[in-house]
């Protein structure tokens, strides 16, 4: 015969904190990423925490459509329109990355209706780069 196996109480549901709304002043920050592949934006507060966020993969571009510019101003759009609900007016616009849709997500931020304060490119540089390949011998 096989061992009984004692019955499993069931155990208490783990209470966790619920963990309070973000708090959202009239001044913000937005991280746009343009790849070659996809334009991501997150809009924070001042101290970090994210308000909103968009991609243009998330606004419903797929393949080849998500590095258009058309992409990444829906994208930011969508972003805007979240953070504005919440009381969002102004932001510092950080921009990294070599895709397309830099240019486009800086004019949606503005037809968006949030004034920007500053703009700052951010995109990693190498000081020296990689290790150069080694010399040829003929």
């Amino acid at each position: 015969m096989a061992k009984k196996i004692s019955k499993i109480s069931k155990a208490s549901p783990i209470k966790t904190k619920k963990r309070a709304g973000v708090v959202v002043s009239e001044h913000g920050r937005a991280y746009i990423t343009a790849t070659f592949n996809n334009t991501l934006i997150t809009i924070t507060n001042r101290e970090g925490d994210a308000i909103s966020w968009g991609s243009s993969g998330s606004s419903g571009f797929k393949g080849t459509r998500k590095s258009t510019p058309y992409a990444a101003t829906i994208a930011v759009e969508t972003a805007i329109r979240k953070a504005a609900e919440k009381g969002l007016k102004t932001v510092e616009v950080y921009i990294k990355g070599p895709g397309s849709g830099r240019d486009s997500a800086l004019r949606a931020i503005r037809t968006g209706g949030l004034s920007i304060s500053l703009i700052s490119d951010i995109t990693p540089i190498p000081h020296n780069g990689p290790r150069p390949k080694k010399k040829r011998r003929i």
